[in-house]
């Protein structure tokens, strides 16, 4: 499949939310070098500012599997996950047909 869509959504506990943010932040420039990455965009919610969502574009769902057994997916995950309210909800999209 073309241009997988994919938002992931990860809140921090309060009191962890700028080690969470430096986690996630660390993993940008390097995903966005990654094979079949066409976009990485790491926002925070406006209502929430301990929610962090991630809305990618991947050339396939085999370079999206790539992406998550990465070195850097891994370190992030490791340094994050216990700093989590729950493990991170990652959301591959498919198009709903309007027609």
């Amino acid at each position: 499949m073309a241009n997988l869509q994919v938002v992931a959504i990860m809140t921090a506990k309060p009191a962890s939310v700028k080690l969470v943010s430096e986690a996630l932040q660390a993993l940008v420039e390097p995903t966005r070098s990654e094979p079949g990455c066409n976009s990485y965009q790491l926002f925070t919610s406006a209502v929430d500012p301990a929610t962090f969502i991630t809305v990618e574009t991947w050339g396939s769902r085999e370079e999206l599997n790539a992406h998550y057994q990465s070195p850097q997916v891994q370190q992030a995950l490791s340094a994050a996950s216990d700093h989590l309210v729950q493990a991170p909800a990652i959301h591959p999209l498919i198009p709903v047909n309007t027609v």
